[in-house]
């Protein structure tokens, strides 16, 4: 049987059309018992402010539900082919007498063509609580309490993919709105298809009607990511072109800066120029600025190409360097790294080395640098400079900070830290504190009295909190993740922006009207880091915080002079997603390579190796959390990158692989190359692989000039003469191989003790025998001298008379 075309949710008669429905709902006392079984839980686990929490994460009430028109997984209800988008929902508060307008757009998602389209707006209970609209997210209002009648939309037929403006109005009276809270609303369409009437397409929202007269203020304060994952591989250079398509017109970025520029302004009185209405803290990774520094300026290298980015980072920067002079600046850490990921892993001074409030902090890459050279490129000093490392004055602060100021001309603030993913440790909150951190933004389930800061187990809310740790208290901002959640899913919202926005509100006046009377909340609204958002959603919330008389405009300074939520302690994370252990284990190979050549270098470690300090906290970023194989290969190519920089410090083997000494002491001359720009201490090692043909002699430690060829010479000590094999290498001072061990032949055409030996034995003998002759060529000199005088015979050879031959007669 086919529904009546007036029917209401469900095909309701029409005869029910502006009526009020008494009694209690089901669905209201479910969502009565909801809260306060919530509460009651709360009240049972919360341990006294001077205890220590007795489980690892207090109960919290639920965050939104998941996007259902969420782009990537888009699974609409066959049941309701007509998809709504709206426009215009006024006013954002109604007040008696109010005509509540609804205009947007129908759009036919189905197969079949849909007929006689009505619409209408109905509401549901009120709520005047913020754990009741949090119940509610869990159990929706049918809206189903008070019933207008619909309105027909002039089109005769919605055609499959086809799409037709509509308008509704309504009376605030029609609605019922009997007193100050916030109301579930459902815009309902209805319509036929194939004969059969029924609802076609329904839309979830709130209508707020706020006193005339506020009783209490809640103060909104803003802080706003300008972050990118980076597009720079370990050496520094470009892999892909993503951040000039960012920063590009309609870009992330570039929509994420349009709405703080879009912001309205006023002047006030005896000022000459127009200031923002509202003040957002800029929250900015200085990895970011300083990739769009070497995009402007001038032709950059892209995967074998030239990038196209350069105007469009040029005219970001001074988009951005308008905006900051006018607004608040945070410095994140360089490449915004994963403090607990880190910290867990053993590798804090990662940490504290991308750090912006300490000199600590040195991590930076500008061109030139050593870990983004070429082999064949000359190298510049560490720095860009030719004064000496060491007589370079000490910064006061660290090279995020700097970069900042260069690039931005602002003094950025260092002392704030922004938790990734909200949560930390106390070990991490500990390095944070030493590294120059004073005051932490936190999520709410990062701390034992986190709901309780943003209004959802208190009536009022106050961002600012005492944290209690081991080692004294620490200052703690409570970022609000339900509001903080609306805005990030702004662009996505069923519905369009604007009701994002019905959201926003409904949230906010809920805080006002649960707060004793003259009170004053204070919220901070601090979005995922890379927002995806427009002026049409966010910049109209932010809008709402400058102009409605309810609420006020605040900076993230000023929350820490307001209302404060009772101490808290830290709740260490649970099943927090962090960077992928397997890329963290290649991480941690590369770190202590790195430490090892530290322990090499000639003057301050931490500015001659500030480039690749810097790769290692761009690879171990936060915005990797979500990419694991990209994790990974960052990773990967950090560690090739670290294997590079020490194959600049190497042997140069000699042309045929032989080296001949001259006498059997003549030392092994080799030749070192140091390609890095800094002076680093190196060990030559020559061992003749077991062979006791050769012993060699230790030369010590030597310092290599940066950029030099230099010649070392080895004692060494040949038993023999011939040619033994050999195997030459640099280590640093703590025993890491520098550059790539060497395999040679030493000859020698000397004469070894033992060669010499014989030798002179051999020559001995030869003398000898030629003595003996000798004497003897004498002696028998002499026998024929002797008997020529005598008339004896001459002797022999042996000593007998020669026989005189006798003359035969004649």
């Amino acid at each position: 049987m086919s529904r009546s075309a007036a029917g209401g949710a469900g095909g309701r008669p029409a005869a029910a059309s502006g009526s009020v429905r008494t009694g209690t709902r089901p669905g209201a006392l479910l969502r009565t018992a909801v809260v306060l079984l919530l509460l009651a839980t709360l009240a049972v686990l919360a341990p006294p402010a001077s205890a220590a929490p007795a489980t690892p994460a207090l109960p919290t009430l639920p965050t939104l539900p998941a996007l259902a028109d969420d782009p990537a997984d888009d699974a609409r209800d066959p049941e309701r082919p007509v998809q709504i988008e709206v426009s215009r929902f006024e006013p954002r508060t109604v007040t008696p007498g109010s005509l509540v307008t609804v205009t947007g757009t129908l759009t036919n998602t189905g197969t079949a063509p849909v007929e006689d389209l009505n619409v209408r707006l109905q509401r549901g209970d009120v709520l005047l609580s913020r754990a009741e609209l949090a119940a509610e997210d869990l159990d929706p209002d049918p809206a189903t309490t008070v019933v207008p009648p619909f309105q027909a939309i002039p089109e005769l037929v919605l055609e499959p993919g086809a799409e037709v403006p509509f308008s509704y109005t309504v009376d605030s009276a029609e609605l019922q709105l009997d007193r100050d809270g916030v109301y579930p609303v459902l815009l309902n369409v209805n319509g036929s298809i194939d004969g059969d009437t029924r609802r076609v397409g329904e839309l979830s929202t709130y209508v707020v009607q706020q006193p005339l007269l506020p009783a209490a203020t809640t103060a909104v304060a803003w802080l706003w990511p300008l972050t990118e994952r980076t597009h720079r591989d370990a050496a520094g250079r470009f892999v892909d072109d993503g951040l000039a398509e960012s920063v590009s017109e309609g870009g992330r970025l570039d929509r994420a800066l349009g709405v703080i520029e879009r912001l309205p302004r006023s002047t006030l009185p005896g000022a000459s120029a127009a200031e923002p209405a509202l003040p957002v803290t800029l929250a900015i990774d200085p990895a970011l600025v300083e990739a769009l520094q070497v995009m402007a300026a001038g032709d950059y290298e892209v995967a074998g190409g030239t990038g196209s980015g350069t105007e469009a980072a040029a005219a970001f920067l001074e988009r951005l360097r308008a905006v900051a002079a006018v607004h608040p600046v945070v410095a994140l850490p360089y490449g915004d790294v994963d403090v607990d990921a880190l910290d867990a892993a053993d590798l804090g001074d990662v940490v504290t080395r991308s750090l912006p409030g300490t000199p600590a902090g040195t991590a930076q890459d500008p061109p030139g640098s050593p870990a983004g050279t070429a082999a064949e490129e000359p190298l510049l000093p560490a720095g860009g400079t030719d004064v000496p490392a060491e007589e370079q004055p000490a910064p006061e602060d660290g090279a995020g900070a700097r970069i900042l100021a260069d690039a931005l001309d602002v003094e950025p603030r260092t002392d704030l830290a922004w938790a990734p993913g909200g949560t930390l440790s106390a070990s991490s909150l500990a390095r944070l504190s030493e590294g120059g951190i004073d005051e932490v933004v936190l999520a709410p389930g990062a701390l034992t009295t986190g709901d309780s800061a943003v209004g959802l187990t208190d009536p009022t809310a106050a961002a600012s909190v005492t944290l209690t740790t081991a080692d004294g208290p620490v200052d703690a901002l409570v970022a609000d993740a339900r509001l903080s959640d609306v805005v990030a899913r702004s662009e996505h919202t069923d519905g369009g922006p604007r009701l994002a926005q019905q959201r926003y509100l409904a949230e906010l006046a809920l805080l006002n009207a649960q707060a004793p009377p003259g009170s004053t909340q204070t919220v901070l609204i601090a979005p995922p880091r890379e927002i995806d958002a427009g002026p049409d959603g966010v910049g109209a919330m932010m809008a709402d915080t400058a102009s409605l008389p309810w609420l006020r405009a605040a900076t993230v300074s000023s929350l820490a002079a307001g209302p404060r939520s009772e101490d808290g302690a830290l709740l260490e994370p649970v099943g927090q997603v962090r960077l992928d252990a397997a890329g963290l284990a290649v991480v941690d190979e590369a770190v202590a390579a790195r430490d090892d050549l530290a322990g090499a270098v000639v003057g301050d470690p931490a500015l001659a190796l500030q480039a690749f300090d810097a790769a290692v906290a761009r690879a171990t970023s936060v915005a990797w959390r979500d990419d694991p194989a990209g994790f990974r290969a960052a990773a990967d190519d950090l560690a090739a990158t670290m294997q590079r920089l020490r194959n600049g410090v190497t042997l140069l083997a000699p042309a045929d692989g032989t080296y001949t000494l001259a006498s059997s002491d003549a030392p092994l001359v080799l030749t070192v190359r140091n390609d890095l720009p800094f002076a680093v201490r190196v060990l030559p090692q020559v061992r003749s692989r077991g062979n006791r043909a050769i012993s060699v002699g230790d030369v010590g430690v030597q310092v290599l000039a940066p950029g030099s060829r230099t010649v070392l010479q080895v004692p060494t000590s040949m038993r023999q003469s011939g040619g033994v094999a050999v195997t030459a290498a640099l280590t640093t001072p703590g025993g890491g191989t520098l550059g790539e061990r060497v395999e040679m032949q030493v000859r020698s055409t000397a004469y070894g003790p033992i060669s010499l030996i014989i030798t002179i034995g051999a020559a001995a003998l030869l003398a000898l025998l030629f003595l003996r002759r000798l004497v003897h060529f004498l002696l028998r000199r002499r026998a024929r001298a002797t008997g020529s005088d005598a008339g004896v015979p001459p002797l022999g050879p042996d000593g007998p008379p020669t026989p005189v031959p006798t003359r035969s007669p004649v």
